[in-house]
């Protein structure tokens, strides 16, 4: 399996995105073929270690998965969780806020959909848009949003406490794949409902919203819930290093079956 730490931000970083290239792939185990291979033992390797969490029913795992349009958030649930059982896991898609959402405390809405002991909760978006997306359009004055860093940082802080295990994943493209993406999506008739045209004026300002991940990450990635920063123009080399991430996780936790309540020695069933 691959050093995850390859990947990882670790606290103190200066981040620069764009000296990341996001067509990186050397570390791969081979070629695509042999990628998707290896893959498709670690997503196999990442059920079986879910059952254990799940049958364990004490700790839980939050996945955070943050990205520029187009950048492979629907497409990683989509190939890393297939062999999960979705009794246990849990995906919250979070869009605009609600009249009702916004009533309350940004993180109101969120703590909602926080995995259950024994869970895998999957954030598609999260929030993390409060100090991206409301910094780049203005939504919130700079001091609203420069102190919701460190509500963020308490936050994760409590959840670690109480059992849930963070997982923080930037999938990094290049301005370049993203056009070719939206192309691709304009192209086909079954996509389109992915695109809508305000994507271009979020994509107008590219080096904003850049600027505006590399502070957040530097701001937010901590030893309890580290930000990985995931090269995502080749999909399958992206598929791989998840599952690495989230197999490495997990089996650092090392999830048991616990032991039944009875004791089952000498029972027949008739």
């Amino acid at each position: 399996m691959a050093t995850v730490e390859r990947w990882r931000v670790r606290p103190g970083t200066t981040l620069d995105l764009s000296a990341i290239d996001t067509r990186d792939a050397a570390a791969a185990p081979g070629d695509k073929e042999a990628t998707l291979e290896a893959t498709a033992l670690l997503t196999t390797r990442l059920g079986e270690l879910q059952e254990r969490l799940w049958a364990e029913g004490r700790r839980s795992v939050l996945v955070v998965l943050q990205a520029m349009d187009a950048g492979g958030k629907d497409g990683t649930v989509k190939h890393i969780f297939r062999a999960v059982n979705p009794a246990g896991a849990r995906v919250t898609s979070f869009k605009a806020p609600s009249a009702e959402e916004r009533a309350h405390d940004f993180l109101w809405r969120v703590h909602a959909a926080v995995p259950a002991r024994g869970e895998i909760g999957i954030f598609n978006r999260s929030h993390y848009e409060d100090v991206v997306v409301v910094r780049v359009d203005e939504l919130v004055p700079e001091p609203v949003w420069r102190a919701r860093y460190d509500a963020i940082w308490a936050w994760e802080h409590h959840l670690a406490a109480e059992g849930t295990v963070i997982v923080k994943l930037f999938l990094h493209i290049s301005p370049e794949e993203q056009a070719q993406r939206f192309r691709d999506r304009l192209d086909d008739p079954t996509k389109h409902w992915k695109f809508n045209r305000g994507d271009l004026a979020v994509r107008a300002r590219w080096d904003d919203h850049q600027a505006a991940y590399a502070e957040a990450i530097e701001r937010t990635t901590t030893d309890e819930a580290p930000w990985y920063v995931v090269p995502a123009d080749r999909k399958w080399f992206r598929n791989w290093v998840v599952s690495s991430i989230l197999v490495d996780t997990l089996e650092a936790m090392d999830p048991q079956f616990p032991e039944p309540a009875d004791d089952l020695s000498g029972i027949e069933v008739v």
